[in-house]
Protein backbone atom coordinates (compact mmCIF):
# COMPACT_ATOMS: atom_id res chain seq x y z
CA UNK A 1 0.00 0.00 0.00
CA UNK A 2 1.05 3.56 -0.55
CA UNK A 3 2.91 5.54 1.50
CA UNK A 4 0.48 8.38 2.81
CA UNK A 5 1.32 10.56 5.44
CA UNK A 6 0.29 13.36 7.11
CA UNK A 7 2.55 16.36 8.11
CA UNK A 8 2.16 18.80 10.57
CA UNK A 9 -1.57 17.83 10.50
CA UNK A 10 -2.28 18.50 6.92
CA UNK A 11 -3.15 14.90 5.26
CA UNK A 12 -2.69 14.97 1.27
CA UNK A 13 -5.68 15.16 -0.64
CA UNK A 14 -6.46 12.50 -3.45
CA UNK A 15 -9.48 13.25 -6.39
CA UNK A 16 -11.65 10.31 -7.75
CA UNK A 17 -10.66 7.99 -10.26
CA UNK A 18 -6.50 7.49 -9.47
CA UNK A 19 -4.05 5.37 -9.36
CA UNK A 20 -1.36 5.21 -6.48
CA UNK A 21 1.33 2.60 -6.98
CA UNK A 22 1.51 0.44 -3.44
CA UNK A 23 5.51 2.39 -3.37
CA UNK A 24 4.57 5.65 -4.07
CA UNK A 25 5.00 7.76 -1.44
CA UNK A 26 2.92 11.13 -0.79
CA UNK A 27 3.54 13.47 1.99
CA UNK A 28 1.61 16.65 3.89
CA UNK A 29 0.23 19.55 1.74
CA UNK A 30 -0.44 17.87 -1.13
CA UNK A 31 -3.85 18.18 -3.58
CA UNK A 32 -4.18 15.84 -6.33
CA UNK A 33 -7.02 15.99 -9.04
CA UNK A 34 -8.98 13.77 -10.60
CA UNK A 35 -8.02 10.73 -13.27
CA UNK A 36 -4.45 11.18 -12.05
CA UNK A 37 -1.70 8.43 -11.80
CA UNK A 38 1.56 8.34 -9.18
CA UNK A 39 3.42 5.82 -10.29
CA UNK A 40 6.35 3.39 -8.77
CA UNK A 41 8.96 4.78 -6.68
CA UNK A 42 7.36 8.16 -7.21
CA UNK A 43 7.54 10.64 -4.02
CA UNK A 44 5.48 13.89 -3.72
CA UNK A 45 6.63 15.82 -0.57
CA UNK A 46 4.38 18.27 0.31
CA UNK A 47 6.39 18.89 3.93
CA UNK A 48 8.20 22.22 3.11
CA UNK A 49 5.25 24.17 1.31
CA UNK A 50 2.62 23.17 -1.04
CA UNK A 51 1.90 21.01 -3.63
CA UNK A 52 -1.17 21.26 -5.90
CA UNK A 53 -1.60 18.68 -8.67
CA UNK A 54 -4.57 19.28 -11.50
CA UNK A 55 -6.61 16.61 -13.28
CA UNK A 56 -5.60 13.81 -15.89
CA UNK A 57 -1.62 13.85 -14.49
CA UNK A 58 0.84 11.44 -14.71
CA UNK A 59 3.84 11.26 -12.30
CA UNK A 60 6.12 8.22 -13.43
CA UNK A 61 7.55 5.96 -12.20
CA UNK A 62 10.98 7.24 -9.50
CA UNK A 63 9.82 11.06 -10.03
CA UNK A 64 10.35 13.48 -7.74
CA UNK A 65 8.38 16.34 -6.76
CA UNK A 66 9.21 19.04 -4.13
CA UNK A 67 9.38 22.36 -3.15
CA UNK A 68 11.47 24.83 -1.11
CA UNK A 69 10.94 25.81 2.04
CA UNK A 70 9.20 29.13 3.04
CA UNK A 71 10.32 30.40 -0.82
CA UNK A 72 8.44 28.04 -3.60
CA UNK A 73 5.84 25.74 -3.96
CA UNK A 74 4.40 22.73 -6.83
CA UNK A 75 1.58 24.00 -9.25
CA UNK A 76 1.16 21.24 -12.28
CA UNK A 77 -1.78 22.29 -13.72
CA UNK A 78 -4.33 19.78 -16.17
CA UNK A 79 -3.05 17.36 -18.86
CA UNK A 80 0.59 17.01 -17.72
CA UNK A 81 2.80 14.11 -18.19
CA UNK A 82 6.05 13.81 -15.62
CA UNK A 83 8.70 11.44 -17.19
CA UNK A 84 10.41 8.81 -15.24
CA UNK A 85 13.09 10.05 -12.38
CA UNK A 86 12.26 13.82 -13.38
CA UNK A 87 12.67 16.01 -10.37
CA UNK A 88 10.29 19.20 -10.39
CA UNK A 89 11.27 21.58 -6.91
CA UNK A 90 9.16 24.57 -6.24
CA UNK A 91 7.69 25.22 -10.08
CA UNK A 92 4.85 25.90 -12.00
CA UNK A 93 3.99 23.86 -14.96
CA UNK A 94 0.53 24.81 -17.12
CA UNK A 95 -1.63 22.71 -19.21
CA UNK A 96 -0.48 19.68 -22.01
CA UNK A 97 2.90 19.59 -21.01
CA UNK A 98 5.28 17.01 -20.85
CA UNK A 99 8.63 16.72 -18.46
CA UNK A 100 10.73 14.21 -20.31
CA UNK A 101 12.87 10.87 -18.09
CA UNK A 102 15.16 12.78 -16.11
CA UNK A 103 14.75 16.36 -16.69
CA UNK A 104 14.90 18.85 -13.55
CA UNK A 105 13.39 21.76 -13.52
CA UNK A 106 13.81 23.97 -10.27
CA UNK A 107 12.85 26.96 -8.23
CA UNK A 108 10.72 29.46 -9.50
CA UNK A 109 10.30 27.78 -13.12
CA UNK A 110 7.22 28.55 -15.58
CA UNK A 111 6.88 26.33 -18.13
CA UNK A 112 4.21 27.39 -20.22
CA UNK A 113 1.11 25.49 -21.96
CA UNK A 114 1.43 23.13 -24.66
CA UNK A 115 5.22 22.54 -24.10
CA UNK A 116 8.09 19.73 -23.84
CA UNK A 117 11.30 20.01 -21.58
CA UNK A 118 13.29 16.87 -23.23
CA UNK A 119 14.80 14.09 -21.38
CA UNK A 120 17.87 14.83 -19.65
CA UNK A 121 17.12 18.61 -19.75
CA UNK A 122 17.93 21.26 -17.04
CA UNK A 123 15.84 24.00 -16.40
CA UNK A 124 18.05 26.54 -14.14
CA UNK A 125 16.00 28.60 -11.56
CA UNK A 126 13.81 31.33 -13.07
CA UNK A 127 13.31 30.39 -16.30
CA UNK A 128 10.03 31.16 -17.58
CA UNK A 129 9.79 28.73 -20.74
CA UNK A 130 7.54 30.13 -23.36
CA UNK A 131 4.08 28.34 -24.27
CA UNK A 132 4.37 26.15 -27.16
CA UNK A 133 8.08 25.75 -27.18
CA UNK A 134 10.25 22.71 -26.70
CA UNK A 135 13.59 23.24 -24.24
CA UNK A 136 16.33 21.22 -24.12
CA UNK A 137 19.91 20.39 -23.10
CA UNK A 138 22.10 21.49 -19.91
CA UNK A 139 21.28 24.22 -19.25
CA UNK A 140 17.89 24.08 -21.04
CA UNK A 141 17.54 26.27 -23.86
CA UNK A 142 14.66 27.03 -26.51
CA UNK A 143 15.03 24.17 -29.40
CA UNK A 144 12.02 24.80 -31.73
CA UNK A 145 8.25 25.55 -31.06
CA UNK A 146 6.00 22.27 -30.52
CA UNK A 147 4.56 21.73 -34.24
CA UNK A 148 0.26 20.98 -34.13
CA UNK A 149 1.97 17.31 -34.78
CA UNK A 150 3.99 16.84 -31.84
CA UNK A 151 1.26 18.04 -29.28
CA UNK A 152 -1.27 15.59 -30.77
CA UNK A 153 1.74 12.83 -31.11
CA UNK A 154 3.62 13.13 -28.13
CA UNK A 155 2.05 15.35 -25.40
CA UNK A 156 -1.72 14.57 -25.35
CA UNK A 157 -0.74 10.41 -26.52
CA UNK A 158 1.37 9.84 -23.73
CA UNK A 159 -0.93 11.51 -21.24
CA UNK A 160 -3.77 9.51 -22.95
CA UNK A 161 -1.83 6.16 -22.47
CA UNK A 162 -1.08 6.76 -18.88
CA UNK A 163 -5.27 7.09 -18.18
CA UNK A 164 -5.30 3.44 -20.41
CA UNK A 165 -2.17 2.70 -18.20
CA UNK A 166 -3.50 3.20 -14.77
CA UNK A 167 -6.68 1.79 -15.72
CA UNK A 168 -4.91 -2.06 -15.96
CA UNK A 169 -4.18 -1.81 -12.10
CA UNK A 170 -7.45 -0.11 -10.83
Amino acid sequence: MALILPVKGVMPQIGSDCYIAPNATILGDVIIGNECSVWFNAVIRGDVNSISIGNRVNIQDGAIIHCTYEKSRVIIRNNVSIGHNAIIHGCVIEDDVLIGMGAIVMDNVQVGSNSIIAAGAVVLENTIVEAGTIYAGVPARKLKNVSSEMLSGEIKRIANNYLLYSSWFK
